[in-house]
């Protein structure tokens, strides 16, 4: 007789899902690797190019300017001709742009054009990445409480690439100042190729709606359930400019005031981080499929932020900085899963791409915003900066409060 070994069927559904959760996970990862990652480098950019501080910050500025303009579009190309359609050719257009950026910066008397270009088509692959991930989730885990808990894996990666970012990017300037660039490509081929060996949907309508019709829908939504998607976007926006604010004055003040540079500063950085990614994975597996849940984590989430930055500015010690900013970190970290959940089981499959695609767009306004507003508001000193961006904290809080009423959106569904 002959004995084969196989697996339960069980086991291995969930050995797959395992996979694909890994796969999806390594998209924000990627993403976050491939602008924050440049953050530690940007000094010795202008060394290297001879630029100004301005020009340098393009880098950065320009990848997110071109993701907030098309995310909407690849949004919607998610829904008409599939999911993976879209992340696989813009993990590898995001490659190429990596490719480019560093391949200027090696082999160019005068990258900086071509370098900019580079980060452009980065930003290009961007839109068409990590804003997609959130509606496959929800298209591969129909279960609510199944899909909070792997959006909150989703999102805790998404933070866990903002930890490594500061600590990585810092390690391969010092190699070569250009390595981050060849980098990208690396991250973004092994992204790709998780996602075609262990994602196997590839949703789409059998019969696609013409485009007059696929509005109308949408807009049917917005009308219906307008006022909490509205502050499910402006909230995701307000805690993302409030993160990366508080990340730039942190950095700096580090840097300025307790001489931390280097790789040291870049672990500094990556305390109030490393709290926001438990921070998001704890509140992903607690919120389960009750939407009362991601109200009230959301509320909490942003309350608990506004109050540790308006403390932070009577206290001088970096011990009490940091404890503080971590408890920052842990508010963001635990509202943010609960408003991916909300808007990703909230929202129809066949519109989920295009809805979701505006939250992301919000949120990558975010972070574009939130640097250069830290820095115009330190201008008048630091107490000033924390408690303005206690205040917008302590306002997104208010909104999850007053405009997200998850009963009433289940009264409607179910009649």
């Amino acid at each position: 007789m002959e004995w084969t070994m196989r697996l339960p069927k069980r086991t291995e559904r969930q050995t797959g899902r395992g996979w694909a959760v890994a796969a999806l996970a390594s998209i924000p990862l990627v993403m976050t690797l491939g602008n924050s990652m440049l953050i530690p480098v940007l000094p010795v950019m202008e060394r290297e190019l001879g630029i100004t501080p301005l020009q340098s910050s393009l880098f950065v500025t320009m990848y997110s300017v071109v993701a907030i303009l098309l995310i909407p579009l690849t949004g919607y190309m998610s829904d008409r001709i599939g999911r993976k359609k879209v992340i696989i050719p813009s993990l590898l257009l995001a490659a190429a742009g990596g490719g480019l950026a560093g391949w200027a910066a090696w082999r160019m008397e005068d990258p900086y054009g071509w370098m900019i270009a580079g980060r452009m088509l980065q930003g290009l692959g961007a839109a068409g990445a990590f804003p997609i991930v959130l509606p496959l989730v929800g298209d591969l885990f129909p279960d609510d409480d199944e899909a909070s808990r792997w959006l909150g894996v989703v999102e805790t990666a998404n933070t866990f690439g903002k930890v490594l970012s500061p600590i990585l990017g810092a390690m391969l300037a010092g190699i070569v100042w250009f390595l981050p660039f060849f980098s990208f490509p690396v991250f973004c081929l092994l992204s790709a190729a998780l996602m075609i060996w262990s994602v196997q949907a590839s949703v789409r309508r059998e019969q696609p709606q013409p485009f007059r019709d696929f509005a109308a829908a949408v807009a049917a939504i917005f009308r219906r359930e307008g006022r909490w998607l509205v502050g499910v976007f402006m909230i995701g926006g307000l805690l993302m400019l409030v993160l990366f604010a508080f990340l730039f004055f942190l950095s700096n003040r580090l840097e300025d005031v307790y001489r931390i540079d280097g790789i040291k500063k870049g672990w500094m950085l990556a305390i109030p981080l490393g709290a926001l990614c438990l921070a998001s994975f704890a509140a992903g597996k607690a919120i389960g499929d009750r939407k009362k849940r991601m109200k009230w984590g959301a509320v909490a989430g942003c309350l608990l932020s506004a109050a540790s930055l308006a403390i932070i500015s009577f206290h001088p010690s970096l011990s009490v900085w940091m404890a503080l900013f971590s408890a920052a970190g842990i508010g963001i970290g635990a509202a943010l899963p609960c408003l991916d959940a909300l808007i990703t089981e909230g929202i129809e499959r066949s519109e989920r791409g295009t809805v979701t695609s505006f939250y992301s767009s919000l949120r990558f306004i975010g972070v574009a915003a939130g640097p250069p507003l830290a820095a115009w508001l330190m201008k008048n000193g630091a107490s000033w900066l924390l408690l303005v961006l206690s205040a917008l904290a302590l306002i997104a809080g208010s909104m999850a409060v007053w405009l997200i009423h998850p009963e009433h959106a289940q009264r409607e569904k179910l009649s």
